[in-house]
């Protein structure tokens, strides 16, 4: 797809996301929270739901989990410009409490949209709610985080603690940087798979 025309498609979901008022989430909300980046990139990242500072501002992690999220991009050699990020849904639950099911539900077709779209090769799902939403079926992010799991759909899902557990559970930080690291060396080996299948023209 042409760049100017996802980026038109994109901005249509933004403005859809930004006006919606499908669920309980949005009596409380200061605003939406669609997500934003690298539309070109290789790697999405998406997470559970804003959080006070994002719900203020507009943006998805640009709290205390977003600058650990920051640090770890940097060290792994990454940036916010390389990366897409999002949550499993755009509005901030009242009081940080965990998203409800039927609230993800209802905002799961803007993601399912945002991945369509952006198409990258690989989604790092940031926690448990993430993880369970995109991988149903698989056991709990204690068992399945740091590892690659490569869907139907072509797409490599790595499953991570979400960096503001790490932040509050200091057991979790270290086995979250070492997963983090991971990413760059499953994006070498996918352009390896790549280079020696070359797609038919």
């Amino acid at each position: 797809m042409d760049e100017s025309i996802k980026r038109e498609e994109l901005e249509k979901v933004r403005e859809e996301i930004l006006a919606c008022q499908k669920c309980r989430l949005f009596e409380t909300r200061i605003q939406a929270v669609p997500g934003s980046g690298n539309i070109e990139t290789k790697v999405m990242f998406i997470g559970e739901a804003p959080g006070a500072t994002e719900d203020q501002k507009g943006i998805p992690f640009c709290g205390a989990a977003g600058k650990f999220l920051d640090e770890m991009l940097e060290a792994a050699g990454f940036s916010r410009a390389d990366i897409f990020i999002t949550n499993t849904v755009k509005c901030r639950p009242p009081e940080n409490r965990d998203p409800e099911d039927d609230e993800k539900a209802i905002c799961r077709h803007y993601l399912e949209k945002q991945i369509e779209l952006i198409k990258p090769r690989v989604i790092v799902c940031l926690g448990r709610h993430a993880s369970a939403s995109l991988l149903p079926g698989m056991d709990s992010i204690s068992k399945i985080h740091g590892r690659a799991l490569k869907r139907q759909n072509g797409i490599v899902y790595l499953p991570l603690y979400h960096p503001a557990a790490a932040l509050h559970n200091g057991g979790l930080r270290s086995t979250l940087i070492s997963d983090f690291m991971k990413l760059p060396a499953i994006l070498e080996k996918m352009d390896e798979i790549e280079k020696s299948n070359p797609k038919e023209e």
